[in-house]
């Protein structure tokens, strides 16, 4: 048996929780503030499931893994949540959740000093920009729309598409997301298509890759030639994604306008069964789209709605009332002037929200700020509310219910809940150990707190599909030196192209 410990050594996690009552067993585990965990039932049986078929093949899976003695958050009130407790991969699918598994013939990670929980999921991010990262840390969302998609996405070729998606996917992976909807809207050509799916596959990341156009369809940009973009998603299809059950699944990016492009582009996702994401209620831009789309029939529960700062209550209803999930991006919102993220009222219409990054040109590519942004806004809101007289307010958000957002959520946004988002077993081992020894959070008296003060520097290890991609901290088969001068590279070769003269300081 082959023992996997962190750099140091770890000792043994702590037998009790201090936010705990003493009376409470591990199995009823509270540090992550829900009373679901305490009337939790028996761990349900491990399930064996078959090998998940890989389209973009994956390298074979050897010996089972055991993560071996963590605070483990499942998110699955049937399984519950554990002060210690073991999880047990065999393949790609979790195979048991439960304290003393014994499994002789597993490779051992030693937890006993982390969070073992599911990866985190983004439900949204332009991830062909990943070589443009911080490019614009103050641009407003015009500024936005002038500077990356007017000058420098046109002066991209397939090559800079490829190396963007990869260091963006690495670097998700880094930070713990191990899944990702990369919204792409930079199809100039099909080869940069091609790009950029390959970018994703070789990274190794589970990520949906959203269809989109270039010129996204905004007020300003319909009259471009390169409106023309659904025509190549049936071959998409059937080239890259003629099964769901792989690492790479299949969405269309909507355009915002023409309603009648949307429409027309709304059927060929359809026709292929593709999803479809849509950029929606930003500012001015966007308005009356949805309610015509919501009179028309067409919004089903097979769309995720991004943004909806500034939606009306019918358009809000008419999400509802058809299933469909939604995708905030805080950061960005408050930042770029999208309008005030909608989070209370989402919360108000029943729909727990999926969290997203968006764009790394201008905000930070981890979830534990996202996370951060929205517990804060929500609550400042209800707090706000309070001090100027009203009453019978709504709940405060607590901390558990953001990291579900952030996993749980972002899976069902990402059409893969019955796939990741939890670790259940029969699900695929999308998984991250976060750890618990770092001067940021200790002593872990909360588990779920924990969680929201941690940042990228606590993401010890990630597994997708039970592959080890980061371990003790560091990625696994990836060559950074090459990385970073090819980054550099494209990015120095886009701005020339563009003639677009970068601010360094």
């Amino acid at each position: 048996m082959t023992d996997t410990n962190y750099s140091g050594g770890l000792n043994k996690f702590h037998q009790t929780c201090n936010c705990c009552a003493p009376s409470l067993s591990r199995r009823q585990f509270v540090c992550a503030g829900t009373a679901a965990a305490l009337a939790a039932p028996a761990l349900a049986a491990a399930v064996t499931a078959p090998a998940m078929a890989q389209a973009q093949p994956v390298p074979a899976l050897g010996r089972p893994i055991l993560i071996k003695g963590g605070c483990v958050l499942s998110l699955d009130r049937t399984v519950g949540d554990f002060e210690q407790a073991d999880v047990l991969v065999r393949g790609s699918k979790i195979a048991e959740v439960r304290p003393n598994i014994s499994a002789p013939d597993a490779e051992v990670i030693d937890a006993s000093k982390a969070i073992v929980m599911p990866g985190f999921v983004d439900s949204h991010r332009h991830m062909w920009q990943g070589i443009l990262r911080n490019i614009i840390p103050d641009a407003s969302l015009q500024q936005y729309f002038q500077i990356v998609q007017r000058t420098l996405g046109p002066a991209y070729a397939p090559d800079d598409v490829h190396i963007a998606n990869l260091v963006s996917a690495l670097g998700a992976i880094d930070v713990g997301i191990t899944n990702i909807l990369d919204w792409s809207h930079i199809q100039n050509t099909p080869e940069h298509t091609d790009a950029a799916i390959k970018g994703l596959a070789d990274s190794g990341i589970r990520a949906v890759f959203a269809y989109g156009s270039p010129a996204n369809g905004l007020p300003q940009f319909w009259d471009d030639p390169r409106q023309k973009y659904p025509d190549d998603i049936a071959r998409l299809r059937k080239q890259y994604f003629a099964s769901d059950d792989q690492l790479l699944t299949l969405y269309l990016a909507s355009l915002t306008g023409p309603y009648d492009r949307i429409v027309s582009s709304w059927k060929a996702a359809r026709d292929v069964g593709a999803p479809i994401t849509i950029h929606i209620g930003i500012g001015t831009v966007t308005g009356g789209i949805l309610q015509k789309l919501g009179e028309a029939g067409l919004m089903k529960s097979d769309t995720t709605y991004i943004h909806c700062c500034t939606l009306n209550d019918s358009e809000w209803k008419f999400i509802r009332d058809t299933g469909g999930t939604l995708s905030i991006a805080g950061w960005v919102e408050m930042n770029m002037g999208h309008g005030r993220p909608p989070i209370q009222k989402a919360i108000d219409m029943g729909i727990r929200p999926s969290l997203s990054i968006d764009v790394e040109t201008s905000v930070p590519g981890d979830m534990f700020n996202q996370m951060r942004t929205v517990f804060a806004l929500q609550r400042n809101g209800i707090w706000e509310r309070g001090l100027n007289g009203e009453k019978d307010l709504p709940p405060l958000l607590k901390a558990r219910e953001v990291i579900e957002f952030a996993t749980v959520e972002g899976a069902r946004a990402n059409g893969l809940d019955k796939k990741i988002g939890t670790l259940t077993p029969g699900k695929e081992a999308d998984i991250v150990l976060l750890r618990t020894d770092r001067l940021n959070v200790m002593p872990m008296n909360n588990a779920s707190g924990a969680v929201l003060s941690m940042g990228p520097s606590n993401v010890d290890t990630v597994l997708i599909a039970g592959k080890v991609k980061k371990r003790n901290g560091q990625l696994v088969g990836v060559d950074l030196d090459a990385i970073a001068k090819k980054v550099a590279e494209s990015r120095d070769r886009t701005v020339a192209a563009a003639k677009y003269e970068r601010v360094k300081l």
